[in-house]
Order: structure tokens, then sequence, then C-alpha cells
């Protein structure tokens, strides 16, 4: 039986393998495909775009591993049972659960394997890639100026030309700049147009002079008074040559390693998810608390709890009230008016409060059931994996058909239902539509019946449908039929 065992084993594992390469080489080429626009035109080595790529096939894994695991279990048991492998097994006493066995126990220790890459490896690379990606956004040649589209150089100045030319695209056509004056005005202060511009550096500097030719000059006028400012006065002068030194010394020092302070429900392990988890739960009941306290405060009510306003409470007894009465009545027309006023703004005050709180308490719940769905997929992604072993080698052995064909479209087929019901179980519970445990779990208990009634099926030896014993059942049902229509003889 070792012998066995060990052809079972051997022949799935080089299966195995080469379905998960072929994959995951679709998938990191998915990858690039997405994330080119941040990698192209940026002047980057290619150590860097390898980096990139070594740091984003780990949080690939859950998507591929499962898919590799189905479509390799219906090839290796497909071709079984077409070469009729099984047969020769069954005639031998050997069930299809004894088959099962060693590839069972593989089975098991890759989930356990898939738990701990999920808790140490994938949180690691998921915060060295977003940082990564984050320096790679700030990380731009000297002279990265493109055409047709604003470019930031340095934190100053946002260019933009509509041509270059030249051995080194030095010359530039039709330039327009905006500068900002972070002391004076938050926004584009100054903006300059020429007609020709060109491009000067020494080698090794980090100063660029750019030099332009024919052009305008508009600068905001800043002004204290409110009918100028409505005015939007401004000053224009012409140049026939006006020359910017831009300053690169941290443009060019940009660091691609550098750490950056980053936040996100994927770089953590299942121990500092389930610490996240309570602290954030803890604030955001913390904040309810003291909004709801707040919004309590300033209706009023408080003060008549106070021993020290006894003359705020009105003696019943001194006033008299008819049944078409109000609380206003005691109060002359005038009082009424600004009382009623200024209820209507405390409440309209109250109101846009509860509308900013609630979008607040929207976000916060929604980072929280992000963090929860993420603890929950750790410990789904490794049980999948056996759920789907499980789908896959009884299908494999019903459909009696191996190679890349029929397999690969069932197995594609399969987890496809598979990943959109839990994607769309994922936004639901980040919306608060669907707690956020079911919403991880979900796709994973789907797939457990299935999986059960495929191996019951394998098992015993029968199709995934009988297709003769439901003609039997379609015949009796007309025969009842048909007899209940026939008249009794009287």
């Amino acid at each position: 039986m070792k012998t066995l065992d060990r052809y079972i084993l051997t022949t799935y594992l080089k299966t195995f393998f080469s379905v998960f390469i072929i994959l995951m080489l679709i998938f990191v080429l998915q990858s690039i495909w997405l994330y080119i626009s941040e990698l192209a035109g940026r002047g980057l080595d290619l150590i860097i775009v390898l980096k990139f790529l070594w740091y984003v096939s780990p949080r690939l894994i859950p998507l591929v591993l499962p898919l590799t695991i189905l479509v390799t279990s219906l090839m290796v048991f497909g071709s079984f049972s077409e070469n009729y492998e099984f047969a020769a097994m069954k005639s031998t006493g050997i069930s299809l659960q004894r088959a099962m066995r060693s590839l069972t126990v593989f089975i098991v220790f890759l989930s356990a394997l898939v738990f701990f890459f999920a808790n140490d490896v994938i949180p690691y690379s998921e915060y060295r890639w977003l940082n990564l990606r984050r320096n790679i956004q700030q990380f731009k040649p000297s002279m990265a100026i493109a055409e047709g589209q604003f470019s930031q150089v340095g934190d100053e100045f946002n260019i933009k030309v509509k041509k270059k030319s030249g051995e080194n695209d030095q010359y530039l056509e039709e330039v327009v700049i905006h500068k900002k004056d972070a002391q004076n005005y938050k926004g584009n202060s100054t903006v300059i147009i020429a007609n020709r511009g060109e491009l000067t550096s020494e080698i090794g500097s980090n100063t660029l002079s750019l030099v332009l030719n024919d052009g305008n000059y508009y600068s905001e006028v800043y002004s204290k008074d409110r009918k100028r400012k409505l005015q939007k006065e401004f000053v224009r002068s012409s140049f026939e040559e006006y020359i910017i030194n831009i300053d690169l010394t941290e443009f060019n020092n940009k660091d691609i390693d550098k750490e950056n302070k980053l936040n996100n429900q994927n770089m953590y392990n299942v121990k500092e998810l389930r610490a996240e988890i309570d602290s954030q739960s803890q604030r955001y009941t913390n904040t309810i608390k003291a909004f709801s306290n707040s919004m309590y405060f300033r209706t009023g009510i408080t003060k008549f709890k106070n021993k020290n306003n006894k003359k705020l409470f009105l003696d019943k007894d001194s006033i008299s009230f008819n049944k078409d009465d109000t609380l206003l009545t005691i109060f002359n027309a005038k009082h009424q008016k600004d009382i009623v006023k200024m209820a209507l703004n405390n409440i309209k005050s109250s109101l846009q409060a509860v509308d900013s709180k609630n979008k607040d308490y929207a976000n916060k719940e929604k980072q929280l059931n992000k963090y929860e769905i993420a603890l929950h997929e750790k410990y789904a992604l490794a049980v999948t994996c056996i759920i789907l072993f499980f789908v896959g080698a009884p299908l494999g052995a019903i459909i009696r058909k191996g190679g890349m064909g029929l397999p690969l479209i069932v197995a594609i087929v399969l987890f496809l239902t598979y990943h959109f019901i839990g994607i769309f179980a994922k936004n639901s519970a980040e919306d608060g539509t669907l707690q956020p445990y079911v919403a991880a779990w979900l796709s994973t208990l789907i797939m457990l019946p299935l999986g059960v009634w495929l191996t019951y099926r394998a098992t015993t030896d029968q199709g995934i449908f009988d297709l003769d014993e439901f003609g039997n059942r379609i015949k009796k049902l007309f025969k009842k039929k048909n007899n209940k229509d026939i008249p009794k003889n009287t």
C-alpha cells in the first residue's frame, strides 16, 4: 500500500506544482497590468520592479492556492478514473477513501502551512508592498515632465508642456506653470505662461534651471479688504526671458526603502488583529457614549436636575391651564416667538450634528468590519483548501476526464462561484448588511455540503445525476396520473 500511496502522492504533487507555477505567473502578469501605471515612466531600476513583484506575490496566494488545489484534484482524479486506475484499485478492494488517504494528509498539512503563511508572511509582505508602492509614487527622475499633463516638480511647481523636443527633451513648447505660495495662500497663487522653454542643468547638480522665453507672469494680490477680495485682483507682467531654479536635493534623494507609517487590516497577524479589534471596539463605544451624553446635555434637561436651580421649576398650583393651552402660553407673544425660533435652531443644529456623526460612525464601523473579516479570512483560507480538495477529487472521479480540458473549465466555474460569493459577502459585511464572520465563512460553508455530497456520490459509484432513476421517477409520476384519469367501474 505504501507504493500506491507514494504513486498517488507523487502524481498529485507533480501536477500541483505545475498548475501552481502556471497560475502564479498568470496572476503576477495580471498584477503587472493592474499596476503598470505606477511603474511605467518613473525611471525605476529593474531591481525595484522585481522587488515590487516579489512583495506583491504573497498576497496572491489566497487566490492561487485554492484554485490550484481544485484544478489539480480534478485533473489527477479525472485522469485516474479515465485510465481505469480507480477500477483496478476497486477490484483489489481499495476504496476511494483509501486512495485519497495520503493526499488527505498532505492537504491537511498544506492547510496548516497556509494558515501560518497567511498569519506571518502575508502581513509582512503586505506592509513591504504598500511601503514600496508609496515610495514609488513619490519617486521620479529630476526632469520627468510629461507632455500634455501637469507634472509636480518639487513642492511648489506644477508644470505642463504641450510638446518636448531635442536630444534630451530639453526644449519645451507652450509651458504652463502653477506655483504655490505656502506662506500666504494654499492654492496656486502664481501662474506663469511662456511660449518656449528650455531645461538646463549641470551633471551631478541638484538644481534644475528652467529658462522661459516670451511669456507672462500672473500673481494674485492679497488683501484683507473684503471688497478687494471679491474683485480677485492680480498683477500681470510680461517677460522675454525668465529663469526658474528648482532645488531637487530632496527630489533626487528619494529612498525607495523608506519606512512609512501605514495602517491596513491585511498587515496584521491574528494576535494583532484581535488586539486592534478590541481597541477599535472600545474607542467606538466610548465615542458613541460621549456623543449621546453631549446631545443629552444640549437639550437642557440636566439643568432641571440641579438642586440649586429650584426657581426653574414651575408651581403647577400657581398657574392654571386650559385644555388647549401649552407651556408657551405663560409667556407673551414676543417671548413665544423667540423661544420657538431658538428651539428650531437648536433642533436644526442637533440634526446636522447627528448627520455628520452618522457618516463618521459608518466609516468607523466599516473599518472595524474590515478588521474582523481579515481575522476570520485567515482561518477560512485554511479550511477552504481542505473543502475544495473534497470537491475536486470526487468530482474528477465522477466525470472521468483528465487533462486541461473539461476539468479546467469545471474548476474555473466552481472557483469563480466561490470567489464571487466571497466578494459579494465581504462587500455586504463592510456595509453592515452581514456579520463579518458570516461573510468570511459564507463561500466556504456553501462549498462544504457540495463536497460532502460529491464524496458520497463518488464513494457509492454514482454519477452526479442518475438519469435512469430520474426517468423512472418521471414515468411513475405519469403512470399514477393516468391511473387517476381512468374511471372506475361501478
